[in-house]
């Protein structure tokens, strides 16, 4: 594609649409388990459940974007549990609708026996099913055609998040109980505890009618979300990050899609003011921030070019590595080299391009050049909603940032480079939007942003998390809380 039609916002902020799409499969998929340490917790169900089957419309900022539908079934071992979600969602001024499914079956207890999970965008199609045995997962995962095996070990047995709420009925739950859950999600492969607190009653206003609700606060990675359960224990409203809403609707309400209308853009909604403006990122060799209003302990602030101390961050260009430097590989280093569930290095199709890319004669730092140019020739600059992939982005030549962070990674690895994948912010005319990009070890680890064709990348890249999809959840806790102010530019 022609780089020159690039609009600019189209290269930057392809970090909240993962994100986004995580934060609906926690809320579609999670496995769970109770916390024998705190004051409270679940017993399994002894007293079989109903069926039930109900319909939730999902609004952003009070405009409706999609809806959802949950069906819980009784089978003979168990249950069978259903649940369906469509958005419309607005990313870098594209608009592009995303489903997501999930079928899972469960025991009588509400532990998992096994589950589908299916996510479907304009041009990605991603699933993952699995069975449970114990506390061991047998995943298969990928596209429909190409699916990859592996076998995650499990915390505890799992539970369903959903059937969590099911498992609450007929407990008499009070003010200030508390309960933590671990949750697996099948969009990022990461396990993560979550918190909840009951809050209180409350009386809302559900399809024209009064109801009386148990309110919960979710805390899921620094993320606040809110519950409101109805006296049967059934969901009734759900409120969570970027100002999205679930709210039980008619079947009628939640498929009318004459007035479904596009989310904000979420990375505009995401994005944080810059306090001054930068001209020319590139000619920056140093730039102190401060950060304020976030919990850091999660976060990977220090290391490498970056130096966190006492809410300041200081970020200094790397040095480019002299063509002789020894390129040793620590046992450390070498774990870096491996593929893993979406970048997979050993892919014969990524290897095969790679060695059309790269000589053998070439050193890492030649090789690094060549592929993180390549990549940003070749692969369009567009948002996708999808779970980043490395061979279907090589597939499809297209994605936001975080398909150039995991090609970028999966090829590197594949030419012998360690490489890993950053996320945080970077600047773009006058605003910090969530981006990913990548750091390759050329005798140090050296910053690379093949979204916009860096290496090393400019020192308005903040690194928060370094890690895959699980790691980026993470960022959870950090999305429309983080304030950071500008101190220093040094050319």
């Amino acid at each position: 594609m022609k780089q020159g039609n690039i609009q600019w916002y189209w290269i930057a902020g392809g970090g909240v649409i993962l994100l986004f799409a995580v934060l609906l499969s926690i809320r579609l998929d999670v496995f769970s388990r109770t916390d024998p340490m705190l004051p409270w917790r679940t017993t399994p169900v002894v007293k079989p459940l109903r069926s039930d089957d109900h319909w939730m419309a999902i609004t952003q900022a009070k405009r409706k974007i999609g809806y959802a539908h949950r069906t819980l079934t009784p089978t003979e071992k168990g249950y069978r549990l259903e649940e369906s979600i469509m958005v419309r969602i607005n990313t870098m001024g594209i608009v592009q609708d995303m489903r997501m499914k999930t079928q899972s079956d469960l025991h009588a207890d509400m532990t998992l026996s096994a589950f589908n999970f299916d996510l479907q965008s304009q041009l990605f199609h991603f699933v993952v099913r699995g069975i449970i045995k114990g506390k061991e997962a047998t995943i298969h995962y990928g596209t429909p055609t190409a699916p990859r095996k592996m076998f995650l070990p499990l915390q505890e047995t799992p539970h369903l998040s959903n059937s969590m709420f099911d498992s609450l009925r007929g407990k008499k739950l009070k003010t200030g109980d508390e309960i933590e859950i671990y949750v697996f999600d099948p969009a990022s492969m990461g396990q993560r505890p979550v918190s909840l607190k009951v809050m209180g009653e409350e009386t809302i206003t559900v399809m024209g009618q009064q109801r009386k609700a148990l309110k919960l606060d979710v805390d899921f990675m620094g993320a606040r979300q809110f519950a409101w359960l109805g006296e049967e224990g059934d969901v009734l409203r759900e409120e969570g990050l970027l100002g999205m809403t679930l709210e039980r609707v008619t079947k009628e309400e939640a498929l009318d899609g004459l007035t479904l209308l596009a989310s904000a853009d979420l990375t505009e909604v995401a994005s944080i003011d810059a306090n001054i403006a930068i001209d020319e990122p590139d000619a920056l060799t140093k730039m102190t921030i401060r950060l304020a209003n976030i919990d850091t302990k999660p976060l990977f602030l220090n290391g490498g070019r970056q130096h966190f101390k006492n809410n300041l961050l200081t970020i200094e260009k790397e040095p480019w590595p002299a063509a002789d430097a020894k390129k040793e590989h620590s046992g450390e280093i070498t774990k870096f080299l491996q593929p893993s569930p979406f970048i997979q290095a050993d892919d014969p199709v990524v290897v095969k391009q790679v060695k059309k890319i790269i000589s053998p004669q070439d050193s890492d730092a030649v090789k690094a050049k060549k592929i993180v140019d390549w990549l940003y020739r070749h692969i369009e600059k567009r948002p996708v909603l999808s779970v980043p992939n490395a061979t279907e982005t090589l597939e499809n030549r297209v994605g936001d940032c975080n398909e150039h962070a995991v090609l970028l990674a999966a090829m590197a690895r594949a030419a012998g480079i360690p490489a890993q994948v950053e996320a945080g912010l970077v600047y773009q005319r006058g605003r910090f939007y969530y981006h990913a990009w990548n750091v390759l070890y050329l005798g140090e680890w050296i910053t690379a942003d093949a979204t916009l064709g860096k290496i090393p990348a400019d020192v308005t890249h903040i690194r928060l998390v370094r890690g895959g999809a699980d790691r980026q959840v993470d960022l959870m806790g950090v999305i429309g809380k983080l304030k950071l102010e500008i101190l220093e530019t040094k050319p």
